[in-house]
């Protein structure tokens, strides 16, 4: 099997691990404070080792670049989500109030 092949299979398994694990969490964790931090590492890790996996898989070439920008931009705007979702979730439930800046 080939070094490649290796790697892009231990990408996809941790990041197929990451995201099972997310789930999971998400059935058991009370709270929606608590189901945003196993969201957060759903966005910011799982899907992009997923994405990086595929990317490795590909092969060098523009495939892959454009693979890599993708998992940067997941990897990126599902943490500026969570932080969205809590901050409004917060505001709505009183925590903090609506005129602070963000």
């Amino acid at each position: 099997m080939a070094a490649r092949t290796i790697c892009a299979t231990v990408l996809l398994v941790a990041g197929v691990g990451v995201l099972l694990l997310a789930v999971l969490a998400l059935r058991v964790l009370p709270g929606p404070y608590a189901r945003l931090h196993a969201l957060s590492a759903a966005t910011s890790l799982g899907a992009p080792l997923v994405v990086l996996a595929l990317a490795v898989d590909e092969g060098p070439g523009r495939r892959a670049a454009a693979l890599v920008v993708t998992a940067v931009i997941i990897g990126v705007g599902g943490t500026l989500t969570t932080l969205a979702l809590g901050r409004s979730t917060a505001q709505y439930e009183g925590r903090v109030p609506r005129e602070d800046p963000p």
